[in-house]
């Protein structure tokens, strides 16, 4: 007899924990991905920065899951979903399933202005992200040596806007501030960088606003203390090759970073559901796509509510609506897995999802970070502590873990950045 197909389309977070949690299942698994590596994003404003290369956030999928006998992995394109016959179309070929799991993420959101994306580069380019920034300091430097310079130039080149003040652009800024003023602070002999701008905008009323006020209130003190320039209730309104207008104002800028929203994947649109605000497919409190058990969408490809409790156990009263971040993604992924497990081995099904909420963690600069764990909040050196803790557990794979730790070791007592070679 035939073990029962499980295709999972994605490999994040989401993704990749469902193919785990079904190791020893008796069910065949072929995890499908445009990309052979499983990526850390969490940690991609490193490589945008210098302080991590992008190997030391990444493991390939087949060495991750190379001990499952149950596993196959394609690195292949997902362009469609025949929902009646059972088929992922490929681009060029088809793959049949018995239960489909889709985790297939998000894209960053311009809000119709696609045309953006050439000069606002998203944090999922972090190798463009680092050039930009590091060609731009070598383009201040060599004007200012030369005999004729051009000081508006100068000032546009050593001027870096980071469009959101969600996680990635308070994260961005933070990281920035500390390259600037601490590990190249001595490079430069033309320019200095502690004329250096860099302007955080966020269209709503405060930084971090998804965190508790006295939290975003505190990330955005850091922020201006590091020199970051923070504009709130200010949207980015246009973006071109010479900078941004925002304000009511044209800003001059050689390097936008632009995290200022996402839209989740096609993933609706195969099943032809209409998704909600944001494209997430609504789903079953088993997390399976109304009016088709078979197919489960998890992470940012759905848009999940559900109970949930804290790190000490406390129950809330009121369900939530899943944040799109790691941990809910890892914990959909497991609980499918186990949903599937129990239906192919005819045991009773577990209850319906609830996520166990660990709070949410942001770093803000060096040895600074905010965290709300629910039960308790604060901030500074503690925070980062956790922050970092935290972040090297889940990181994928033994050896990445290590080269993480001695990469962060050195920069932190040396104070300088390996990730400066320019390649162009």
């Amino acid at each position: 007899m035939t073990a029962p197909r499980v295709v999972i389309v994605g490999g994040g977070f989401g993704g990749l924990y469902a193919a785990r949690e079904l190791s020893g299942a008796p069910v065949h698994v072929t995890l499908i991905d445009k990309r052979n590596y499983h990526l850390f994003r969490p940690m991609l404003y490193q490589v945008a920065t210098g302080l991590l290369s992008p190997d030391e956030i990444a493991a390939p999928l087949r060495s991750i899951l190379s001990r499952q006998c149950n596993v196959d992995v394609l690195m292949d394109e997902v362009i469609g979903i025949d929902s009646v016959k059972g088929l992922v179309h490929l681009k060029d070929r088809d793959v049949p399933y018995d239960f489909l799991i889709l985790a297939t993420g998000i894209h960053y959101n311009y809000f119709g202005h696609d045309e953006w994306r050439a000069n606002a580069i998203p944090l999922e380019g972090a190798d463009i992200i680092r050039t930009r920034v590091l060609a731009a300091l070598e383009r201040a430097e060599n004007i200012a040596a030369s005999g004729e310079a051009d000081a508006d130039e100068i000032r546009r080149q050593l001027t870096f806007v980071l469009v959101g003040g969600g996680t990635v652009g308070v994260e961005m800024a933070g990281t920035l501030a500390e390259m600037f003023h601490i590990a190249l602070r001595r490079d430069f002999r033309h320019i200095d960088l502690r004329t250096a701008r860099i302007l955080l905008y966020e269209a709503g009323p405060r930084v971090l606003p998804t965190y508790r006020e006295n939290l975003s209130l505190q990330a955005r003190r850091h922020l201006e203390s590091l020199g970051v320039e923070v504009h709130v209730n200010t949207p980015v309104i246009a973006v071109d090759a010479s900078g941004i207008v925002a304000g009511g104002q044209k800003v001059l800028a050689a390097t936008v970073v632009w995290g200022a929203g996402v839209v989740a994947s096609p993933a609706a649109e195969w099943l032809g559901l209409a998704g909600d605000a944001s494209g997430r497919i609504v789903v079953e409190p088993d997390l399976s796509v109304p009016n088709y058990p078979e197919i489960f969408a998890i992470g940012d490809t759905a848009h999940v509510v559900a109970p949930f409790r804290n790190l000490i156990g406390i129950r809330s009263r009121e369900p939530m609506v899943m944040p799109g971040v790691a941990q809910p993604a890892i914990q959909e992924g497991e609980y499918v897995a186990r949903l599937i497990r129990s239906r192919v081995t005819n045991r009773p099904a577990p209850p319906p999802f609830w996520y166990w909420d660990k709070g949410d963690l942001a770093i803000v600069g060096r040895t600074y970070a905010v965290a709300d764990l629910r039960f308790v909040r604060f901030w500074g050196f503690p925070a980062w502590l956790i922050w970092a803790g935290v972040h090297i557990y889940f990181l994928i794979g033994f050896a990445n873990r290590v080269f993480v730790l001695l990469q962060w070791a050195f920069a932190f007592i040396t104070k300088r950045r390996r990730g400066r070679v320019l390649d162009q």
